[in-house]
């Protein structure tokens, strides 16, 4: 889950599955990369106003990023 400043963003970042950048922290402290690609993404405006939607790719810029919170397992 990530968080701008008007938006809540659910959906899955690929990691590798072992070594180097397959820690969520080890991949967006990567300064070589201005974009994530996030996969079957849905987006909640914070302030209420709009409405929820859906899309199969999203490329979120990192200088639009306020926080992020890594989904639990079968959650």
């Amino acid at each position: 889950m990530v968080e701008t400043d008007r938006y809540r963003v659910e959906g899955m970042l690929t990691l590798p599955k072992e070594g180097y950048r397959s820690r969520v922290s080890d991949h967006v402290n990567r300064r070589d990369h201005e974009f994530f690609t996030l996969l079957d993404c849905e987006l909640v405006p914070l302030d209420g106003s709009g409405r929820d939607w859906k899309t199969p790719v999203l490329m979120l810029a990192r200088r639009h990023i306020r926080l992020i919170v890594p989904a639990s397992e079968g959650a």
